[in-house]
């Protein structure tokens, strides 16, 4: 499955066509705390420091990228369980993501998909990922987060936006939610072929799902 023609990344969140909660609107920053906790604890990296004269203990998390690199590299391949680990915590990463940005008001899963759906085919290494290219995604994708910086500042001014709109009319303008959207899309498939290494299909510029 997959939204722009040629680029094998399925991503969308489910527009809430109700009322959303006010009161949990209001206090998002506040709510997020115990999953953005969760998030970081899986996605980034702990140092636990004993007393004077003891070893630092450091616990790593996060995307698995040197790895799918080096096997790429050296071997060709692609290992099923590296897949997993990364997609499901993008996932779970989105959910968090999109809770923060208003676009749903149910408390993230770390398991369950919920109003978030994103799906990257699992590449066979061989066929689908040059040996090579791993080596320097990283500066094709440049000009991709240079956009993105100045497009997650406009989803910044538009999650901002709907906080006003839903808790005077208690609706997120579909407009604004397209926009975010778009823009969690974009990093999504720049993420997928510069960071976790799935695909060699450069990404669009485009926040659409597809070319129509």
């Amino acid at each position: 499955m997959q939204d722009f023609p040629g680029f094998p990344l399925h991503f969308s969140v489910d527009y809430p066509d109700r009322n959303l909660d006010r009161i949990s609107t209001f206090l998002r920053p506040v709510f997020a705390i115990p999953i953005a906790i969760v998030l970081g604890s899986v996605f980034g990296t702990t140092i636990i420091r004993g007393g004077e004269g003891t070893n630092a203990t450091w616990a790593a998390g996060g995307l698995l990228v040197a790895g799918p690199l080096l096997m790429i590299v050296f071997r060709r391949k692609y290992p099923r369980w590296w897949y997993d680990w990364n997609v499901e915590l993008l996932r779970f990463a989105n959910r968090v993501v999109s809770y923060l940005a208003l676009m749903d008001d149910r408390y993230p899963s770390t398991d369950e998909r919920q109003s978030v759906e994103l799906d990257i085919p699992y590449p066979e290494a061989e066929r689908d990922l040059s040996r090579w290219m791993p080596l320097v995604k990283w500066l094709l994708a440049l000009p991709h987060v240079i956009v993105l910086i100045v497009l997650s500042v406009g989803a910044a001014g538009a999650v901002i936006l709907a906080w006003f709109a839903i808790l005077f009319t208690g609706r997120y303008p579909e407009p604004l939610f397209r926009f975010v959207e778009g823009v969690l899309r974009w990093h999504n498939r720049v993420v997928s072929y510069a960071v976790i290494l799935l695909t060699d299909r450069y990404p669009p510029f485009s926040l659409a799902a597809n070319s129509g």
